[in-house]
């Protein structure tokens, strides 16, 4: 019984196996629907047909199906017994899988149907064959003629084929392993012999090769192993492919990965751009060309091809160029500079031309390309590995943009903050016709940020004038940096439980931007704790009774990020400075060494980062700013950290002058600070003293000790921009960009040289934006003056 119902099972299995692989074949593979769109309607017809038919057929259908040649009539079982071994995939109330999808529930079905077909052979040979020995054999079977004929299968064992009708134990098959095919020869013809059987009567012995499990078990490592480089291969085809428009497969891989950004998907608008008002208003132009191009064309100019967005990193290029799309009311396309290059070669130009069609396809349109250093670099390079497929696609970016028709209304705008990375060619006017730099906020711009990052927050403060407070204590912040500050001052907030942010708050946050969080759990021992006072000290007091140093904020002995001790100061808002500035600030830096030497009479490792900033400004003075008499006014290059220098522009004589007049800078400053000191030796006491106690001082404790600085230092805000003309940033747009995202009557979107790509229109406008005012990013970083050494 249990054999037949083994047998049933395996036929349904096969049946029901074969049905779902014609399913699974109809569909036309991956990649190649656009060879078989005739094939896919024609199978869609008849599939709504036969529904149809089999619809209004019903039980004849039914019967048809029964009697099919295509399946056996299963054999009648139980409702259990059905569900017992079809586990549920054949028979019962449970759907039968989609074997159309693909994924991992597909590749665990395919993995259980062939287990259970691999158990099951097993089991049925298991249940056929009745392994017996030679002596049973000789006894029971041989001895009373019930063998018809013996096979010696790959001269390992023996099938003893019994006469028919001659059964032992339901079994139909017995079989035996043998030692050798000599030995078991000899046997069973001495046991004929001793039954007196006639040669010609001796039972017939075949030989046969068969494929046996113990083979298929010696193979499988190498099958799992080839499928395992089969799986991977088409992981790593997909993975190549998936980002093209088109879709996935090694069939995508040559198509461009930019994407058509929809304005709704973007929550930046011009009114979060502060601080760079001047690159804004730029940018507005650049739609407001696309969206009145006759305004420019009747005065006989012409719309540029595009602008290279430029600056440091963290003032807003990106930004702009999201605000862009999220206002501009035409197309904008977005891509960045590393997804043109990949593996295979060709596929970078092929993207690029895929883009431009893109981009002329949706004219009028803005195409934005990010960090386009990654594909702009300057070729000639001594590159290795993909060098030569980046200057190809160079070389086909420069084609597209040149190719370009003057008239054809699509503008290329790019941001990268290495400029000076890129090739020629690609700034050149034609391609990029203008280039915007993005620099650092100064203060009222800075303000402006605020603004725009404390509009979220939950505070009773009086946002625009602590925006400015803020703006004066952070000189040299950039829009992504103060950014950071007004999220770094709600985490503290929460972290406290505080109802709202305070002003606390932000300074915390500032102090955790500029040097890292405190070391609470950093405890030094009493000796360093003292030397570390005395060396901020020493900062402090040099600062304080320097003219040209930055005036003190706070400074503190609980060591910060890897310092041991912290200094902040309020850093001028200037661009250009003198000698003697840059000497004062020498001699501040220098403060904390000349305290050690000192106090103890000893030094430390700890102004080891004191040195290095002052080396740098003797040497800038010396090499670069022509600040020297020796040396002259002269301007070399200095070597930057990182780059190979193979020779020097300026002779071995000219090298020995400029370390001696260094040296000489140095030490002059290091006996004026240790003048300084001894001089005021118990003003660094007294601050010592006081930071050993309290550990953190400000600017009302500096006073109280040391007094009012003997000299005008500014401080507010407000004597920052005094004399600049307002307190606020000029936010006020040209006349002729007054509706600068509206297209006017009788202005089309493109000219009529191109009708067929003129038949694109243009989203229609939406509701007008509020007029732009600030937003973040921009970054012109004066230094922050902070010191954290020891």
């Amino acid at each position: 019984m249990a054999q037949n119902s083994l047998k049933t099972w395996l036929t349904q299995f096969a049946l029901q196996l074969r049905q779902n692989i014609i399913v699974y074949c109809e569909n036309t593979p991956r990649g190649f629907e656009k060879y078989f769109k005739n094939r896919n309607s024609k199978q869609a017809q008849q599939k709504s047909k036969s529904t149809d038919i089999n619809r209004n057929k019903g039980d004849q259908s039914e019967q048809r199906r029964s009697t099919s040649s295509f399946r056996t009539r299963p054999t009648r079982q139980s409702k259990a017994s059905s569900q017992q071994w079809s586990f549920g995939m054949f028979g019962g109330t449970r759907p039968s899988p989609d074997f159309r999808k693909s994924g991992p529930q597909k590749i665990v079905l395919y993995g259980i149907c062939g287990l259970a077909g691999f158990i099951g052979s097993i089991a049925f040979f298991e249940m056929g064959h009745h392994e017996i020995t030679w002596k049973e054999f000789h006894n029971d079977y041989l001895m009373r003629g019930l063998v018809d004929r013996v096979e010696v299968v790959n001269k390992r064992w023996v099938n003893v084929r019994l006469k028919p009708g001659a059964t032992v134990d339901k079994a139909p098959s017995l079989w035996f392993n043998i030692g050798s095919v000599e030995a078991f020869e000899r046997n069973l013809e001495r046991a004929q012999i001793d039954m007196n059987v006639e040669p010609s009567n001796y039972i017939p012995v075949v030989y046969k090769g068969e494929l046996q499990f113990s083979d298929l078990f010696a193979i499988v490592p190498s099958l799992l192993l080839l499928g395992l480089f089969v799986y991977m291969m088409k992981r790593s085809a997909d993975m190549i492919g998936t980002r093209g428009r088109k879709g996935g497969g090694i069939f995508g891989v040559m198509e461009s990965t930019a994407k058509l950004i929809n304005s709704s998907d973007i929550g930046v608008r011009f009114k979060d751009v502060a601080g760079c008002e001047e690159a804004k208003i730029e940018i507005m132009e650049f739609v407001n060309f696309l969206k009145n191009p006759l305004q420019y064309m009747e005065l006989g100019a012409k719309i540029p091809k595009g602008a290279m967005l430029t600056g440091p990193p963290g003032t807003g290029k990106t930004l702009l160029a999201k605000a862009t799309a999220g206002e501009a009311n035409v197309p904008f396309i977005s891509v960045s500079g590393s997804e043109f290059l990949e593996m295979f070669v060709g596929v970078g130009p092929s993207r690029v031309r895929d883009m431009f069609a893109m981009a002329r396809k949706h004219a009028p349109c803005i195409l934005f390309i990010d960090e386009i250093d990654a594909v702009g670099r300057k070729r000639g390079g001594k590159s290795f590995g993909g060098h030569s497929e980046q200057e190809n696609t160079l070389n086909q970016l420069l084609v597209e943009m040149d190719g370009f028709n003057t008239n054809m209304n699509v503008v290329v705008l790019a941001a990268t903050n290495r400029v000076d990375i890129l090739d020629k060619a690609l700034l050149r006017p034609g391609r990029f016709d203008r280039q915007i730099f993005v620099p650092a906020p100064d203060i009222k711009g800075r303000a402006s940020i605020f603004k725009v990052h404390l509009s979220p927050l939950k505070s009773n403060l009086n946002k625009p004038e602590i925006s400015r407070r803020l703006a004066a204590l952070t000189p040299g912040f950039t829009g992504a940096d103060i950014a950071n500050v007004c999220n770094e001052a709600a985490l503290i907030a929460a972290r406290d439980l505080s109802s709202s942010v305070v002003m606390k708050h932000f300074e915390k946050a500032i102090e955790r931007v500029v040097a890292g969080m405190e070391k609470k759990t950093n405890v030094l021992q009493p000796e360093e704790k003292r030397t570390v006072a005395y060396h901020e000290a020493g900062h402090a007091v040099a600062g304080w009774f320097l003219q040209h140093a930055d005036p003190l904020l706070k400074v503190s002995i609980i060591p910060r990020g890897k310092g041991l001790g912290y200094a902040q100061y309020l850093p001028r808002e200037q661009f250009l400075y003198s000698k003697e500035q840059l000497f004062d600030r020498m001699c501040m830096t220098l403060g904390g060494r000349v305290s050690e030497e000192l106090f103890f009479n000893r030094i430390t490792t700890g102004a080891q980062d004191d040195l290095k900033k002052v080396t740098q400004s003797a040497y800038a003075q010396v090499v670069h700013y022509g600040m020297n008499e020796r040396v002259g006014a002269l301007s070399f290059d200095l070597q930057k950290q990182g780059d190979v220098m193979f020779e020097k522009p300026y002779s071995e004589n000219t090298a020995q002058i400029i370390d001696n007049e260094v040296r000489a800078l140095v030490d002059h400053a290091y006996l004026r600070t240790k003048e300084l000191l001894l001089q005021h030796r118990e003003d660094v006491i007294k601050v010592a003293e006081r930071l050993l106690k309290h550990e953190v001082l400000s600017r009302d404790d500096m006073l109280e000790l040391l007094g009012p600085r003997p000299f005008r230092e500014k401080s507010t805000y407000e004597d920052f921009v005094q004399g600049t003309g307002s307190f606020e940033e000029n936010t006020t747009l040209p006349i002729g960009l007054k509706e600068w995202n509206k297209e006017k009557a009788g202005q089309t979107s493109s000219t009529p040289r191109e009708p067929p790509q003129s038949s694109n229109p243009s989203p229609p406008p939406s509701s007008p934006p509020p007029p732009p005012t600030q937003q973040p990013p921009s970054d012109r970083r004066t230094s922050r003056r902070t010191h954290t050494s020891l």
